[in-house]
């Protein structure tokens, strides 16, 4: 690993200071994934600045919406009654993202900022990579890419956003409040992400020296079902091939009103609104859901080793589909 400077500051502005400051500088919160990416060579910065002692921890209810503190971690954001009661989906995913270790070090604002699995991102000694290297090329598309996107990728990149707990809040329409040297702004995650398909190399909308402060996440209404199916390789700590979050309202056996998101298809967490739009006002029909699932999967760009995400993705939302339908209207 190179030599680095290090800060460790108390107050949020410091911190963003601090960064502005320096172009070669970053934030370092639980650093699950950011020291993996220093060892291997590929992350380089040259000033680190730690925030953990920041006050941004703690989970606090407001009204129908639940503010987070950036540094909570995934296992104290699971650990919350009103996270059991009324976001269930989000406990889920919270726990199938990683294990118990990682959930106690791993904070929330990190968990969105995480960076692609890729394994050719994460080898230096791959020159083509458009994400590292603009315009370099990129070697997934012509070896193996089984754990890639299909969706908002094309041959220039088909890097994965792999974070479990993002997919069920972009189907919450969950927004992150950002503090820079301008102030704060409030920015929804349906718009944080940049596609692959719209810049390999532009991951996320943040400018250098912002840094997220809190998540911000309408609660569920009653009368609400939730649930966060994942398929992966293995049951312990894997990432997804495919996951769906869904939350739906019945209406006197009609499907009232519907929230779907798609994990491990995207090069962002995957917001399903066609699948949303043939759902509403419908009655709960396999058929109906296998057909909503397409509806969704019909732009897929799939290579050899990533078109069976198509259908796979389809079987998910059917199957949580199907079982969200049974408990709401039991």
């Amino acid at each position: 690993m190179r030599a680095f400077a290090y800060d460790r500051p108390t107050q949020v502005e410091q911190a963003v200071a601090a960064v502005t400051a320096d172009p070669q500088a970053a934030f370092l919160a639980g650093g699950t994934t950011q020291l993996d990416l220093m060892k291997d060579g590929v992350w380089t910065p040259d000033r680190l600045v730690d925030i953990t002692r920041l006050p941004l921890r703690g989970v606090m209810a407001e009204g129908q919406l639940l503010r987070v503190g950036a540094l909570t971690t995934m296992e104290q954001l699971a650990a919350e009654p009103v996270v059991a009661q009324r976001l269930l989906f989000v406990r889920e995913a919270l726990l199938a993202g990683a294990s118990t270790q990682l959930r106690n070090m791993a904070t929330i604002g990190g968990n969105l900022l995480q960076r692609t699995r890729c394994r050719y991102f994460r080898d230096p000694s791959v020159s083509a990579c458009n994400r590292r290297s603009p315009d370099s090329g990129c070697a997934a598309v012509a070896n193996t890419a089984r754990m890639h996107a299909v969706l908002g990728v094309d041959e220039r990149c088909v890097a994965l956003h792999a974070s479990d707990v993002a997919v069920p809040l972009v189907a919450l329409d969950a927004s992150v409040t950002v503090t820079g040297a301008k102030g704060q702004r409030d920015i929804p995650l349906t718009a944080f992400w940049v596609r692959a398909d719209e810049g390999p190399s532009i991951e996320n909308v943040l400018g250098h020296g912002e840094l997220i402060t809190e998540v911000r996440i309408p609660l569920l209404p009653e009368r609400w079902v939730s649930g966060y199916l994942k398929v992966r390789d293995r049951a312990s700590y894997e990432f997804a091939l495919t996951s769906a979050a869904v939350a739906v309202r019945m209406d006197s056996g009609v499907i009232g009103d519907c929230r779907i998101a798609l994990g491990g298809v995207g090069s962002v967490p995957w917001r399903a609104r066609e699948a949303e739009e043939l759902l509403r006002g419908t009655r709960p029909d396999p058929a109906l859901f296998d057909r909503a699932g397409r509806a969704v999967m019909a732009g897929a760009y799939t290579l050899p080793g990533t078109a069976f995400k198509v259908e796979l993705a389809v079987r998910t939302l059917t199957r949580q589909l199907t079982v969200l339908m049974t408990e709401a209207t039991r």
